[in-house]
């Protein structure tokens, strides 16, 4: 079945406003299904987590549905499904967790390409106990962050490598599988920020191997909150900080406190509404997914690069956004202009292009743009090319300006 984009616009009661959203890297519109799915949770009769009242029962079936749901669309074990209100704030659990495993001159490697949630905690971390931070670099001409790049700070002292899916900021998408693997072979642990890729394509957590693996709902059309996909044999073999009566069953151990259900409903209705983007009898949802995902990334990659042609047509237009493998988000810099000018010019218009670094603060300082960053154009599952072509129009209106 083709990628019907109307069919898809036609779900998303936000989109009615005419606004051309290039905004999605920094959270998507959401479908009206998910709303229901929220309003309902919150209005039905729930409780706490149980078997013995049917609003225990409720709440249980909400939890487990999305546990389920997540591991589908990540290719994860539902037994290692964490839930929490942000990815940072999961980042940050994991890394004082981790943190107890660790000693003075251990070391952990961050890299410069990555969103600051997935490097500040580690290093503060690391600090915290007296082991070592060692920094993975990417090339600031290409974009590209190599394994090699990885693999040259690795030692036997490694304890964790803290490294992107893909690059929130410019797109680059690294080649995680080497990099997990050797990140094994030097007998270390990898946490991937999976934030930025979720959205875009097809993930198999299990495939690839991270240890783990966080993502962000909100994202890819769900509610605001985090989840973690861990491998359930490393989540047993660690100890957060908890209350007494709270349960050490795995992954209840690493969730804080009443889990916000009405979200968590929010999040499977966005994984089934991706689900029926592509729909084939007889496929279960996990294929389905698949199928979507890989859709999406067609769609999404088509516009990309007629983004990129056009903006490459531009005088004084610098595009950051050159890795071989990347999502469709571009980053741009003007000659003399203020990225901040341009995207107010464009929300004038009804285009909505943010500008900034993004918390990607390294990679931002790396590029040269300081803690200014660029403009950024991100598209998403619902982005036309008539989005496209006012979004490159009014760039144009911008530099005439």
């Amino acid at each position: 079945m083709p990628y019907d984009v109307e069919a898809v616009r036609a779900q998303f009661p936000a989109l009615q406003s005419g606004v051309a959203h290039f905004d999605g890297p920094g959270g998507s519109q959401v479908p009206a299904v998910v709303a229901d799915a929220v309003r309902a949770t919150l209005i039905s009769p729930i409780a706490n987590r149980g078997r013995v009242t049917a609003a225990e029962r409720f709440a249980e079936d909400v939890v487990q549905a999305a546990r389920h749901a997540m591991a589908d669309l990540l290719g994860a074990d539902a037994r290692g499904i964490v839930f929490g209100r942000s990815m940072t704030q999961l980042t940050y659990d994991f890394a004082r967790a981790l943190a107890k495993t660790w000693a003075a001159g251990d070391e952990v490697v961050v890299t410069r390409l990555d969103h600051d949630a997935n490097v500040r905690p580690w290093v503060q971390a690391a600090e915290s106990v007296g082991a070592i931070v060692r920094w993975a670099d990417f090339d600031p001409g290409t974009g590209e962050l190599e394994p090699g790049a990885v693999d040259a700070v690795l030692s036997d002292r490694t304890r964790l490598v803290a490294v992107t899916g893909a690059s929130n900021l410019i797109g680059t998408k690294p080649e995680l599988a080497p990099i997990i693997a050797r990140t094994h072979e030097s007998g270390a642990l990898c946490y991937v920020d999976g934030v930025h890729l979720t959205a875009h394509e097809p993930v198999d957590v299990q495939r690839l191997g991270a240890d783990f693996y966080a993502c962000s709902p909100y994202k890819f059309f769900g509610p605001h909150c985090g989840v973690v996909a861990g491998r359930p044999d490393v989540l047993e073999e660690l100890h957060p900080d908890k209350l007494l009566p709270s349960t050490n069953d795995i992954p209840e151990r690493f969730e804080f406190g009443t889990l916000p259900y009405e979200l968590l409903a929010g999040t499977t209705a966005a994984v089934d509404f991706l689900a029926s983007l592509c729909p084939s009898p007889g496929d279960d949802r996990g294929t389905s997914l698949v199928r979507a995902m890989s859709a999406i990334a067609d769609h999404e990659d088509r516009l990309r690069a007629v983004v990129e042609t056009g903006v490459d047509e531009l005088p004084g237009v610098v595009r950051y956004s050159r890795a071989k493998a990347r999502t469709p988000t571009v980053l741009l810099g003007f000659d003399g202009r203020d990225p901040r000018a341009a995207y107010e010019f464009l929300a004038a218009a009804g285009v909505n292009a943010p500008a900034g670094c993004f918390y990607a603060v390294e990679a931002s300082r790396r590029l040269g743009l300081g803690d200014t960053g660029g403009l950024r154009a991100g598209l998403a599952p619902y982005t036309t090319d008539e989005d496209v072509v006012r979004l490159l129009s009014g760039l144009a209106g911008f530099l005439r300006g």
